[in-house]
């Protein structure tokens, strides 16, 4: 008979929700918009606006045009407030994640109609409050919320830190896109947390 091992096993690969993930990338973009957070140079992209600028060009993906778009300024901006070296935010994940990512889109573009209903809802946004928002798409949890009420802003107000390593979970995701809440209008805080060290 053998011994059994009492160490743990490695760790496999994270399987992360990558709907979810861009669904809180779009939630905070849209809030994040000039219209609304002004945070990033956009004004309503992610809003009617942008829809109706777009649609003519890309009548059936029109919505992922409107979404990289704004992801990118967004993490433009994020990286001219707060880039922390050996570190990841919702913009900049692991390049592991990153590559599944986008992969992904040729999918969420081969099937752009199912997410019709979550753009239209997005469009509309309104309010002042990023974690009321976040739950109402049901992106966050209570206990989300809970681990977001430990976040604080750093000194300077540039930055929220999250705590321990980013270990590449849905939690560790939800709470860099809940850390933005930290901010306030025309005041971006970005969350960031450290990877493992290589």
């Amino acid at each position: 008979m053998q011994p059994i091992s009492c160490l743990p096993a490695p760790p496999g690969p994270i399987d992360l929700d990558l709907d979810r993930l861009l669904k809180l990338r779009l939630v905070v973009a849209r809030f994040g918009e000039m219209d609304l957070a002004k945070w990033w140079n956009t004004k309503g992209q992610l809003g009617r606006l942008g829809a109706a600028a777009l649609r003519r060009g890309f009548p059936r993906t029109h919505r992922f045009a409107q979404a990289r778009s704004v992801f990118a300024v967004a993490a433009y901006r994020c990286t001219q407030v707060f880039e922390p070296p050996n570190c990841v935010t919702l913009w900049h994940l692991p390049e592991s994640i990153e590559a599944d990512f986008d992969a992904r889109w040729e999918h969420w573009l081969d099937h752009a109609s199912e997410w019709t209903a979550f753009f239209e809802k997005l469009e509309s946004l309104s309010g002042t409050d990023l974690t009321v928002l976040l739950r109402s798409f049901e992106l966050v949890s209570d206990s989300d919320v809970e681990a977001y009420g430990k976040l604080k802003r750093s000194a300077e107000g540039r930055a929220v830190s999250l705590p321990g390593i980013f270990s590449g979970t849905d939690a560790d995701v939800v709470l860099l896109a809940l850390g933005f809440a930290r901010g306030e209008p025309s005041a971006l805080a970005v969350p960031y947390a450290r990877k493992a060290e290589a």
